[in-house]
């Protein structure tokens, strides 16, 4: 490595995450803060959502910044925006995604279009597009960096009512590995967290009655994740001690879906 790179610190540094206005993007945002962290709490539309995220951060130095990721204008305006309020991003954890049903028998064409074309704006081309203007900052700074992508379980399980999500988080798998290879050169880790199904205000519904039950079942701890489960894998992969984890995707999912 060029020994004129500077090297990623423990704490202090700048973070940028994405979809912060609640559930895993909110427990990841709070990880950082209580570490020492600056970070900048990105959301879309959920304003309110944000504010009381950032509201709730500990220490200083913690900003909002919005941008619709589907729009690459206005990415590379996000990742200007956080670099200066921040006075670095250090460490990028992607998280903002959307997942809409759109089960094949029963969707219309053009719904299966517009699911397809609304879902990979988001999950995938948004984070791609994040990631390159990010690192382009990274490396003209001549400084070390991490990117956590969070992918999903659903990525290598299957999503028959959301197929997009699915390979969109595969995808986002696969863009990970190929950036770790890519930016190793200029000190840049990138590696992918696949929560299993995760507690959250999105999918609380989903944990009553029958179904809830089922879900719990899919682990052996009889249960389901937490937000701050997953914000602690990311954590990790963001620190300094996992450069050499880069390019692994590290399942988070209670042994409810084992892989080889």
């Amino acid at each position: 490595m060029d020994h004129g790179i500077r090297e990623l610190a423990a704490t202090g540094r700048g973070v940028l995450v994405t979809g912060a206005s609640r559930g895993i993007g909110r427990a990841i945002a709070a990880a950082f803060a209580e570490q020492g962290d600056r970070v900048a709490v990105h959301c879309t539309v959920r304003h309110a959502d944000a504010e009381r995220t950032l509201a709730d951060l500990p220490g200083d130095g913690h900003v909002l910044v919005t941008g619709d990721l589907g729009d690459p204008a206005e990415v590379e305006a996000l990742a200007a925006r956080a670099e200066e309020a921040l006075g670095a991003v250090d460490v990028l954890v992607n998280n903002a995604a959307v997942m809409v049903a759109h089960p094949l028998p029963t969707t219309s064409y053009d719904a299966w279009q517009d699911a397809w074309r609304h879902t990979a704006a988001v999950n995938l081309f948004g984070p791609a597009h994040l990631s390159y203007c990010v690192a382009r900052h990274m490396i003209d700074g001549r400084r070390e960096g991490r990117i956590v992508n969070i992918g999903s379980r659903g990525a290598f399980r299957g999503e028959p009512d959301h197929p997009a999500y699915g390979a969109t988080k595969a995808a986002l798998h696969a863009l990970g590995q190929s950036l770790a290879v890519s930016l190793a050169p200029h000190g840049i880790a990138v590696a992918s967290v696949a929560p299993g199904f995760v507690a959250t205000e999105r999918v609380a519904g989903r944990l009553d009655g029958e179904e809830g039950e089922r879900i719990r079942a899919q682990s052996p701890f009889g249960r389901v994740g937490t937000p701050r489960e997953v914000a602690a894998a990311v954590l990790h992969l963001a620190s300094p001690a996992a450069r050499w984890s880069s390019g692994a995707v590290l399942d988070v999912n209670g042994a409810s879906y084992l892989r080889t």
